[in-house]
This record gives C-alpha cells, sequence and structure tokens, in this order.
C-alpha cells in the first residue's frame, strides 16, 4: 500500500481531515493489515447496496441515503461474522476479522486492488453494473487465496459533473476531497457549537451528509433498489419537514433514531444542522 500511503500522508499534511483527528492515527496499521490482523494473508472485500427504493418527501430536511434505515455498522458486522463462519464451516478454521467504516482499514484501496470498482472523482468506489451507492466491507484473514486482478481502469473519462456540482468545491482535481469542506463533515463529523459562518447557503437543505455528488455521477444510472430489510426507511426521515424537525424533543428524537446512524451526531448536532440550514433558508426568502 506504498502508494496509498503517500497520498494520505500528502492529504494530512494538507490538513483535508478537519478536525477528524482519528484519520491520524494508526498510520501503521493503514498501510499493512498484518499489523491489524495478526497472521493476516489475504484481503476480501465485499459489497452491500444501500440504495434506496423510497424517496424523501421534497419538504423535509435532506439525509443522506445511507442513513435512512438502521446504522450499518452493526447490520455489516453481523452479516461478516456470519460469512467468516460460513467459510469455516466450508474450508476449515480460519482466523480473521471483518471491519466496516470503523478502524484503520483503507477500504477503497482494497476494494479496487480486489477488482470491485474505480476511484471515482468524488472519491467514491463505482462500480460499472451497480454505481457507488453500497457500503465498503472488508475481511481480512489467515487464508492464501487464488486473487482478483485489480481493477485498472478509469470510467469517469472527461465527465466533471460531481466536481461541478459539489456545493462546497470540497472536490479537488486528481480525486482529492478537501474532507474539511464538506458538507458531510460538518452536519456529522465537525462536534462544535457552531457551523463556520462562510458556508451559510451552501447546504442546500442537508441536515445530515450529503449525497450530490453521487446523485450527479452517471454511473448510478444502474443503481437499484437494496433488498436489506434493515435499511427500511424510517417514516419520519422520509416525512419530517422542518417545522416538525424543530418541535421534536430530545426523548423522542431518541427513541425514533435510537439505531439509526442520525445516533453519530446526536440531538444536539441535529438541532445545530436544522438551525444552520434554516437560517439560510429564512435568508433567502427576505431576498
Amino acid at each position: 500500500m506504498d502508494d496509498d500511503a503517500r497520498r494520505l500522508e500528502k492529504w494530512l499534511s494538507k490538513g483535508m481531515q478537519g478536525n477528524m483527528q482519528y484519520m491520524e492515527n494508526h498510520f501503521d496499521l493503514r498501510i499493512d493489515p498484518a499489523k491489524l490482523v495478526p497472521g493476516a494473508k489475504s484481503v476480501i472485500t465485499l459489497l452491500l447496496n444501500y440504495f434506496p427504493r423510497e424517496t424523501q418527501d421534497e419538504h423535509a430536511p435532506r439525509v443522506a441515503k445511507y442513513a435512512f434505515g438502521k446504522d450499518y455498522h452493526e447490520v455489516i458486522r453481523l452479516k461478516l461474522r456470519e460469512f467468516l463462519s460460513l467459510l469455516s464451516d466450508s474450508i476449515g478454521e480460519i482466523q480473521g476479522r471483518g471491519f466496516v467504516d470503523s478502524a484503520p482499514v483503507l477500504e477503497r484501496a482494497w476494494a479496487v486492488k480486489s477488482g470491485a470498482g474505480w476511484i471515482g472523482k468524488n472519491g467514491n468506489l463505482i462500480n460499472k453494473q451497480a454505481g457507488s451507492f453500497y457500503f465498503i466491507a472488508t475481511l481480512i484473514i489467515d487464508l492464501d487465496l487464488n486473487y482478483d486482478d485489480p481493477f485498472s481502469k478509469d470510467f469517469c473519462g472527461t465527465c466533471h459533473k460531481c466536481i461541478d456540482s459539489c456545493p462546497t468545491d470540497a472536490i479537488l482535481d486528481n480525486k482529492v476531497i478537501d474532507g474539511s469542506k464538506c458538507i458531510s463533515y460538518f452536519t456529522i463529523e465537525l462536534k462544535d457549537a457552531l457551523i463556520p459562518s462562510e458556508m451559510k447557503g451552501k447546504f442546500d437543505n442537508w441536515l445530515f451528509g450529503c449525497d450530490v455528488c453521487q446523485d450527479v455521477c452517471p454511473w448510478n444510472r444502474f443503481s437499484s433498489a437494496n433488498t436489506e430489510i434493515a435499511f427500511t426507511p424510517i417514516p419520519e426521515i422520509l416525512n419530517l419537514n422542518t417545522k416538525e424537525w424543530e418541535e421534536l424533543s430530545e426523548e423522542k428524537f431518541k427513541i425514533l433514531f435510537k439505531d439509526s446512524p442520525l445516533n453519530r451526531s446526536k440531538y444536539e448536532g441535529i438541532r445545530r444542522n436544522l438551525s444552520f440550514i434554516k437560517m439560510a433558508s429564512d435568508e433567502n426568502e427576505k431576498i
């Protein structure tokens, strides 16, 4: 992972991780799976579609599609445990660990090396048959395998719709994403009491996360609705308007979203995000 290590070092040196200090931790583990999983010999990449059949009401504050249903971490961890158990039953005892977006693993880089797709200009892994609306899971095991060929082509071509459409200009040239400018960063990762004023009017009603760069990607015309029951949208995410979100109590929030990714922002964070996008909306109405 030498090339990936150099890219990550350069990205971190420019401060594009913003306040996400965890991105700076365990650098050696990110580039050498054997240090993360002793005895590791193989990396298996798996993809799980989360593209929803349903859409939000046009008046609802916008939530990224991956957060419509239950928290994917728990859903995928269970699937990884079951998959590892199935492999052990079929082949013999296998030692390994499964990861999904919660450990120092370069999932997208391993996915490319596994032949699952290419990294698009928006930084997402894109698959020719399925687009990019899916989670990446990684299983690192102590078994030698016959490996797939890396995905060597880039089918983004001259398209730059994601770059042109990013509301905060977070997508730079050469597939570099300035995480410190991303709406997802501000609405989820940033724990400060206030969102920087220079972002005012740029959130386009996004309450949690952002899908703009994926929504405009031509490859996502191949996206199909997922069949995972756990990803069935929470009705309130689809239907609550701004006023109803404002009237939502903390107690009700904890009940409705106890198994939701929205818990990452917590009630206070959601209230902050709501206030920020509403302020911009009110100013636009005055104009």
